[in-house]
């Protein structure tokens, strides 16, 4: 029997206004109050709202057989706070019918893994916080921002406590082995690893209503026909997708939760497949193998890379430029500052500045704000020019480590060329003597 591990991110940005020059140093609020309670309002609407009401109707229906596992962003919990308060108590009443696994991430959804440990292990500590606070669920399996993975990342994550990560079944990682079986990290064996199989998941989440699509249209049948397929010996099926793909990416009208509906019913009563979650996958099957993943991936794109947020030298400029102030940040105790420096990091601010697909590609266009990738560098920057005039008028006495461990290397290399210079000194200064000694007739010898 084959388990399906069913799993939905759940994240939005807050977005920033139209941030000037001359804003910096005058005004300190950063935030499109219309455009986030626009976005937030719509999607909780269209996706939220109604996604939430078929799962909890399925889970009475099917009475502990049917299991999904969310990870909310705690930005998106922050947005829903000040907009949508109902998509957080709908999202507590599912809790409440003991389908759903919530799953541990960072919380503002930010790319802190590939900078900072100690900014990213904060940040995960917050969001695991915050999930137990609100759904009273303390998570013990990660899935880290857009699905961005090592095998150091899995390494620190398992020392924090967690028994599992989820991550994308990239080619250039499996080769030729199969998504569909549970594996270990390289580094740290404690640490067990799902990977997504992203052709399964990306004909529900993008391919469902392509009329182009030579598999179009996309019934419950034809789907189970497609999983029976799968080789016998395979144990897992892990279909990640974005919460958004239901309602919006996947409109009402596309006939999306007709065939969520009837495809879930048909897999509970078929007896080759089960729902669980990643943490009770982790619990029923044995891993078989490594993983090797010496280089960060991502579910993005089919690079599955990090060239969507870290692909030019804007992006590069603007995420250094922010992890220089972590130290300052993890002695701050200023609430406000807190909260913007927690939006500064999102990872979307990254990714409007993208040039890889602006010619014309069409979830960017959707998702951007912004008119162009250097539109969104030179907004993001105006904000970060602000936010570090702040964060120094705070007199955080705090010594950069990295600076200094620089400073007391140049210092020891300077005294290496400094001692080298003098023995070549004395070297010189010897054989002159000896040379002087050897004329003379005054040798040892004598």
């Amino acid at each position: 029997m084959k388990s399906i591990c069913l799993f939905f991110q759940i994240h939005q940005p807050f977005k920033y206004r139209r941030y000037r020059f001359f804003d910096i140093g005058n005004d300190h609020y950063y935030y499109d109050d219309y455009s986030n309670e626009t976005t937030i309002r719509k999607i909780a609407e269209k996706s939220y709202l109604p996604t939430n009401k078929l799962f909890k109707k399925l889970a009475a229906k099917h009475k502990g057989q049917f299991k999904i596992a969310l990870s909310i962003s705690g930005v998106t919990l922050d947005l829903f706070d000040l907009y949508a308060p109902e998509v957080i108590e709908s999202f507590k009443e599912l809790a409440h019918s003991g389908c759903v696994e919530f799953l541990a991430e960072t919380y503002s959804h930010s790319l802190s893994s590939l900078n900072n440990r100690e900014i990213f292990e904060h940040e995960v500590k917050l969001h695991r916080d915050k999930i137990c606070s609100l759904f009273g669920q303390k998570p013990v399996t990660f899935r880290n921002t857009e699905m961005i993975y090592s095998d150091v990342i899995g390494d620190w994550v398992q020392k924090m406590g967690f028994k599992a990560i989820l991550t994308e079944g990239a080619k250039q990682v499996l080769g030729w082995k199969s998504p569909n079986f549970l594996y270990v990290n390289a580094i740290n064996p404690r640490m067990k690893v799902l990977l997504r199989n992203y052709k399964l998941s990306d004909d529900i989440a993008f391919r469902f209503s392509n009329h182009n699509w030579s598999e179009f249209p996309l019934t419950a049948d034809k789907y189970i026909s497609w999983l029976e397929k799968l080789n016998s010996r395979e144990e897992v099926i892990n279909l990640f997708l974005n919460y958004e793909s239901f309602g919006l990416r996947q409109s009402h009208e596309s006939g999306i939760y007709e065939f969520l509906e009837h495809w879930i019913d048909k897999v509970v009563k078929n007896d080759n497949f089960l729902f669980a979650t990643p943490s009770q996958v982790v619990q029923e099957l044995q891993p078989i193998s490594i993983v090797n993943v010496p280089y960060p991936i991502s579910w993005a794109d089919e690079e599955r890379d990090l060239t969507s947020w870290l692909g030019n030298e804007m992006q590069k400029e603007a995420f250094d430029k922010l992890y220089v102030l972590s130290h300052k940040m993890l002695q701050c105790k200023n609430i406000e500052l807190i909260k913007d420096w927690n939006y500064l990091q999102e990872s979307d601010h990254f990714y409007y500045m993208s040039t890889k697909y602006f010619s014309g590609h069409q979830n960017q266009v959707y998702e951007n704000p912004f008119d162009s990738p250097y539109e969104a560098f030179i907004n993001y920057m105006n904000i970060l020019s602000d936010f570090t005039e702040r964060l120094d008028n705070e007199g955080l006495n705090v010594i950069d480590d990295q600076a200094n461990i620089e400073s007391l290397q140049e210092i020891i290399r300077e005294k290496d060329r400094k001692i080298r210079t003098l023995e070549l000194e004395l070297k010189k200064y010897r054989n002159s003597e000896d040379n002087k000694n050897y004329k003379s007739g005054n040798t040892d010898a004598e």
